[in-house]
């Protein structure tokens, strides 16, 4: 189903971005890969050419809405369409909402929130004129469950999840735009390398502990989703680790 199509992955520096830019491109699509991490970038696009793949690589901070729409016009110059995007950039400095990390909220409601509209708005209108695509937004188990220490978090994955809804209503029916929601729980990833509060670190070595999801467990579902047939609209996939109790 997305042999030869172009999809656009943000936040492709690591984790669940840079796995789902491999498995898209194993699978047969052109993937145009952005992230903040340059040096990253460059190795996963070494990693696709050597599988055969075409990639297309660019600095991108998502909160810089110019920089999102100057990514999607170089990929549309570049081959033309886009068919997917996967709006995955994201950040997770869990903290007690008493101890004020204002700076946090802020990057937490910028990156998680504002990115994904940013990067949506960049490649809404070709989907539309074409009547035709898929986003993908990276939400969370967050997004349905709120935690101690995770109330701005979750607060920006309920929003994203909110998001998608309103998005699959305005665009599945009418205008043949899927979207799929994709809420993990614990990964193994990088996000809790951004946890600052230091009384959080007992949840942090207990996430450690847990058999986590891996990162390639979570492109798998989004490889799932994407290669479904077009009247099939796999809204949310919720996946835990199975010793995630919550």
């Amino acid at each position: 189903m997305i042999e030869n199509k172009v999809a656009i992955i943000t936040g492709a520096s690591s984790g669940i971005g840079f796995a789902t830019a491999l498995a898209l491109s194993k699978a047969g699509a052109k993937v145009a890969i952005g992230a903040r991490r340059t040096n990253m970038l460059l190795e996963l696009e070494k990693k696709i050419k050597e599988n055969g793949g075409e990639v297309y690589s660019q600095k991108l901070d998502v909160t810089n809405r110019n920089e999102c729409n100057s990514f999607v016009e170089n990929v549309l110059k570049k081959w033309g369409t886009v068919d997917i995007l996967v709006n995955n950039a994201g950040l997770m400095p869990l903290s007690f909402f008493k101890n004020l990390k204002i700076d946090e909220w802020e990057q937490m409601i910028d990156v998680n929130i504002k990115g994904v509209l940013y990067c949506t708005g960049a490649v809404v209108t070709h989907m539309l004129e074409k009547k035709s695509g898929h986003i993908i937004n990276i939400s969370s188990v967050a997004g349905r469950i709120v935690f101690p220490a995770g109330s701005v978090y979750c607060a920006t994955k309920h929003a994203i999840t909110a998001f998608s809804e309103g998005l699959r209503q305005e665009l599945s029916v009418r205008k043949n735009i899927r979207v799929t929601c994709i809420e993990p729980g614990v990964v193994a990833t990088e996000l809790t390398s951004t946890i600052t509060d230091e009384s959080l670190q007992a949840f942090v070595e207990s996430a450690k502990k847990m058999e986590a999801l891996q990162a390639e467990d979570i492109a798998n579902a989004i490889v799932y989703a994407v290669e479904s047939p077009n009247h099939v609209n796999v809204n949310e996939i919720l996946i835990r680790p199975t010793t995630q109790d919550r």
